[in-house]
């Protein structure tokens, strides 16, 4: 079974430089997880390491919701169908975000976790490569079967002429959990951060 113990140094620079060499690509996308924090617009796109995490909340909360099918690229040429998720706010309580990775001293996963109780996570252009969602959703004013070109999101953010998108003024979604290959955003602020790196699968659900 998988214990929740920390992480130790492995014995011999050998054995350590192969561990942090295999874990690069975890922290890596821990990167994508918490470092898509910015000010401004919408981030740019970019190569997506291929590799999915998880992503869970206890409640989210969004205002100007689009959606519509597209494509996330890896640096190495891989390509990924993805369902484009755009809000253009959000307020997310309890958020839970992890990766798991093996290495040579077992299973690693990378945690983030941030807006329990009255801090709610705020984030603002979020944009989601979604490979899959599940949860309790409320929508308002919503369209289903817009082409996926007159979706009323940020410059560069609309899907193809003739794809089938859908939007909402509103959306709601509780019990959130979601398997995805990039998440950014314009700005993303964590109150109550809390990052930690745990021996064995400690994934958010």
């Amino acid at each position: 079974m998988p214990t929740d113990t920390a992480v130790e140094p492995a014995c011999g620079g050998t054995r350590w430089r192969r561990f942090a060499l295999a874990l690069l690509p975890a922290l890596i996308a821990a990167a994508v997880l918490v470092g898509v924090t910015g000010q401004g617009g919408v981030a740019a796109s970019f190569a997506v390491s291929g590799q999915r995490f998880k992503v869970s909340a206890d409640l989210l909360e969004g205002e100007g919701f689009a959606q519509h099918g597209a494509v996330a690229d890896t640096a190495g040429g891989a390509r990924h169908p993805v369902l484009l998720s755009v809000i253009r706010r959000a307020t997310i309580t309890g958020l839970c975000q992890s990766v798991l990775m093996p290495t040579p001293a077992g299973e690693v996963t990378f945690l983030v976790e941030a807006g329990d109780g009255e801090r709610p996570v705020v984030a603002t252009d979020l944009v989601i490569d979604l490979q899959q969602l599940s949860g309790d959703a409320t929508f308002e004013d919503i369209e289903i079967g817009r082409d996926a070109s007159t979706l009323d999101v940020p410059a560069g953010l609309a899907g193809r002429p003739g794809d089938v998108g859908q939007q909402a003024r509103t959306v709601r979604i509780t019990g959130l959990r979601q398997t995805a290959y990039a998440v950014n955003a314009g700005t993303f602020r964590l109150d109550g951060l809390r990052l930690s790196l745990r021996r064995g699968d400690h994934e958010c659900f």
